[in-house]
């Protein structure tokens, strides 16, 4: 064997009580469990040995590529990631809207200096993947990327004509290893989309062996509904639906988690296939703008520049969002105490970074919606933020469902951004098995694996399995825990000294190698 891991406690992703074995490694494979020999022998007594960790919504779409060590995600054990998500990525494009998108999602994922653009296909996106990357990465294609290529930034319903051009597209993004459709319906233009739009488009994604993961029309007030409105959308296309960072957020969601259960379980005891995700943090993170109603959005990133510009306009704007509720802010009137700023690309907003946007308001003698709206200007929309709105009472009811996964939606970029990005699955471990319980062992590894590899329709991963690709991780469970923090968000989880993608360690003894060995897993039943 190549590696072999002597004596663990195998956890292996099924839900199943752990056992004591040897795990043998050979050529990317997991060859043999039992008593086992080998070339590199790991002493794996006192730990577990569980697959790697598959995080659901991660957006790395970037950075997994000018970043390539990659050390947030390898260092928690994710092997590996599902990007495009929230319905805004960077395939399938022309050169415009890839200009466009750049300048909306630089909050998001930075737009890094002499970085190579050098696809426009979701399948030239996964060969670059392809030319090595730390961890296995999986696709959804952006309904609202596509939006913009097929249709642009208009607030209207697609043309007959528009629409054929949209289902082509994203059927030949699907053929080509996308593994389903992503949605923002609270971020333009996605949400310019009706349920009949979103219908036809997951037809055909349901036809070609995908699922559909919406960030769905609120995560505040109308909560319920926009939830039901989704599974309506799925049962009446017959698509497969994986519900994006499933949370009750906002106080008018305070104790509501069992609701929505309720409202899941019905639909999968008529025969829905519904799985979700969700991080184990109470804060949400974002880009500062999308708190903006949808239709300061029409037009793109430099139309909503010129409304901001405008003072008529933008007191329109600062009544919807701090009077009525902007469905850009789930409907619920604005927080400034609630809203921190935790990216900026200027170094002259530096000041802002840490603070709520209502603390500096304070500082400056101004009200938060005139500094909100500079803000905006001056980063000309670049700007990242934490949204406090979040119950640990719903976390924690959510996380037991059986139907659940992890999902990191960690963003990597930013003076401070959300600890998630660095510590999402140890804390799992960490608080809610180990300090908690809110979980077993044993439940918390099947969610966090095998559940997410059976929704990804991975028949060689996510188990510690003879014959499944070595996607592992050997942690602690005495010690795993999360060391990032809001004040010092990048610092690498504790307990993990060895995770194993594809057969070869990315992080040997605790230290991080220079291996890279993961690639795009594609869908492949859209061509059965």
């Amino acid at each position: 064997m190549d590696i072999v891991f002597k004596g663990a406690l195998v956890v292996d992703g099924t839900g199943a009580p752990g056992y004591r074995a040897d795990v043998g490694v050979e050529d990317g494979r997991i060859a043999e469990i039992g008593q086992v020999s080998g070339k590199k022998v790991v002493d794996a007594d006192g730990l577990v040995l569980a697959p790697g960790f598959i995080d659901m919504h991660s957006h790395s779409d970037l950075q997994v590529l000018a970043n390539p060590d990659h050390l947030a995600k390898v260092s928690q054990g994710v092997t590996t990631e599902v990007i495009g998500q929230d319905g805004l990525s960077y395939a399938p494009v022309d050169d415009d809207v890839l200009a466009a998108l750049r300048a909306q999602l630089a909050g998001w994922n930075d737009d890094p200096a002499g970085f190579d653009w050098n696809w426009r296909s979701v399948g030239e996106y996964l060969d670059r993947l392809d030319r090595g990357i730390a961890v296995n990465a999986a696709y959804l294609v952006p309904q609202g990327t596509l939006r913009m290529l097929c249709v642009g930034y208009d607030d209207r319903p697609a043309t007959e004509s528009e629409m054929d051009r949209m289902r082509e597209v994203l059927a030949r993004s699907l053929e080509e290893g996308a593994v389903g459709m992503s949605s923002g319906l609270t971020y333009t233009p996605g949400m310019y989309a009706d349920d009949a739009e979103l219908k036809a488009l997951c037809r055909v994604v349901g036809e070609l062996g995908g699922y559909y993961s919406p960030h769905h029309r609120s995560y505040g007030a109308g909560a319920l509904e926009a939830y039901a409105e989704m599974v309506d959308v799925s049962r009446e296309s017959g698509c497969p639906l994986h519900l994006a960072h499933a949370t009750m957020n906002f106080e008018v969601n305070r104790g509501r988690a069992g609701e929505l259960l309720a409202l899941l379980d019905d639909a999968i005891a008529a025969g829905a296939d519904i799985t979700l995700d969700t991080y184990p943090y109470l804060p949400g993170a974002t880009y500062l703008s999308a708190l903006l109603p949808s239709w300061s959005g029409e037009g793109g990133p430099e139309k909503t520049l010129e409304r901001l510009a405008d003072p008529d306009t933008r007191e329109r704007i600062r009544a919807e969002i701090e009077e009525i509720g902007s469905d850009g802010c789930h409907g619920v009137p604005v927080d400034w105490e609630s809203i921190e700023i935790n990216g900026v690309r200027k170094a002259e907003n530096a000041h802002l970074v840490g603070k709520s946007v209502a603390q500096s308001a304070r500082e400056a003698g101004r009200p938060p919606a005139e500094l909100y709206f500079d803000t905006l200007l001056s980063e000309r929309l670049g700007t990242s933020c934490l949204m406090h709105v979040g119950h640990e009472e719903n976390v924690q009811a959510i996380m037991r469902h059986p139907a659940h996964t992890g999902g990191s939606d960690g963003l990597l970029v930013g003076a401070r951004p959300h600890p998630r990005a660095w510590g999402t699955f140890p804390r799992y471990l960490a608080r809610y098995v180990r300090e908690l319980g809110v979980l077993s062992l044993e439940e918390c590894v099947a969610h966090l694996t095998g559940r997410a590899a059976k929704r990804l329709r991975l028949t060689d991963r996510g188990l510690v399995r003879e014959g499944f690709a070595a996607d592992l991780v050997l942690f602690d469970p005495n010690e795993v825990a999360d060391t990032a923090t809001f004040d010092q968000p990048r610092r690498a989880a504790a307990g993990i000294p060895h995770v194993v993608v594809n057969g070869v360690p990315v992080i040997d003894g605790g230290r991080r190698t220079d291996a890279l060995p993961g690639h795009s897993l594609r869908n492949t039943r859209s061509r059965a």
